[in-house]
């Protein structure tokens, strides 16, 4: 069933949504005046920050790079390819940020995951720290927000980003495999960073937030859509589901902010729409 698109300054309304039959949710108005001017104030620091020192064409050529690492050459993420140099740094904050953001707000708006109980939010792998705070933003009390992620750089840039949206937060240098998580109940976040993981620390994270999740408290997974970037996804899905978690995969048509969509051209890519795909128990 297709809807009309989503635009980023309109309250969400529900997607086109591919395999997610099962059941049926509502999504619900999240997004408001307040917090677009917090989106546009963050992504206008931004703006400001990483073109302070680079053009936007050096900003430009070094997403192109970035791209051709997360397609073509994913065996480099784990040396952390991604965040090598001040341009791709540029280019992850400036254009992947914010398509992080979006995606996991219009998921977490759609579905209507809003933990009620739960007071702090693990933010695994929590690169610049969009993802996370568009999660939190939904919750009824905004949570303690604790970022980990094993780049130094990240964890600054997820600072900034947590304090743009006024949220409480800490952050710890480790990886998420083997780095002890708060085991108090949370709600915990992985987007967009299980694939930059090997596939021995990738089972470990996978039994962590299944065990976290059948005891009760929320686990919010994100990667995206292409079968060929996470070929261990089928498998997740169905540990997920073994254990009374749900899945679907998604497709949100909206307009992108200026800076992005100008990046997203001139690096010759297409974001017509946000897709994704995303694991959950909650």
């Amino acid at each position: 069933m297709r809807r009309a698109p989503v635009n980023i300054r309109d309250p969400p309304g529900e997607a086109l949504l591919t395999e997610f039959s099962r059941r049926s949710y509502s999504a619900i108005p999240l997004i408001g005046k307040p917090l677009m001017q917090t989106f546009d104030n963050w992504l206008r620091a931004l703006e400001e920050r990483h073109l302070a020192d680079l053009t936007f064409p050096e900003v430009s050529r070094a997403l192109r790079a970035l791209s051709s690492a997360y397609v073509e050459r994913r065996g480099r993420l784990k040396a952390g390819a991604a965040l090598s140099g001040a341009g791709k740094r540029a280019a992850f904050a400036l254009f992947y940020g914010p398509l992080h953001y979006l995606l996991v707000r219009e998921i977490s708006a759609t579905i209507g995951f809003r933990p009620a109980q739960l007071t702090t939010l693990i933010d695994l792998g929590c690169g610049t720290g969009a993802a996370g705070a568009a999660w939190a933003q939904t919750f009824p009390k905004l949570p303690a927000i604790v970022g980990l992620d094993l780049n130094s750089w990240a964890l600054s840039e997820a600072s900034r980003t947590y304090r743009a949206f006024g949220l409480a937060a800490r952050t710890r240098l480790g990886d998420i495999a083997t780095t002890g998580w708060p085991t108090s109940p949370a709600a915990l976040l992985a987007a967009f960073t299980l694939n930059e993981l090997s596939d021995a620390a990738r089972e470990t994270v996978l039994q962590r937030l299944v065990e976290r999740g059948v005891r009760g408290d929320a686990v919010l997974v994100v990667e995206p859509v292409a079968g060929f970037v996470a070929p261990w996804w089928n498998r997740w899905r169905e540990v997920f589901e073994a254990g009374g978690g749900r899945a679907a995969d998604w497709r949100f048509p909206l307009e992108l902010p200026a800076i992005v969509a100008k990046l997203d051209r001139a690096a010759g890519l297409d974001h017509r729409a946000l897709t994704g795909r995303s694991l959950w128990f909650g």
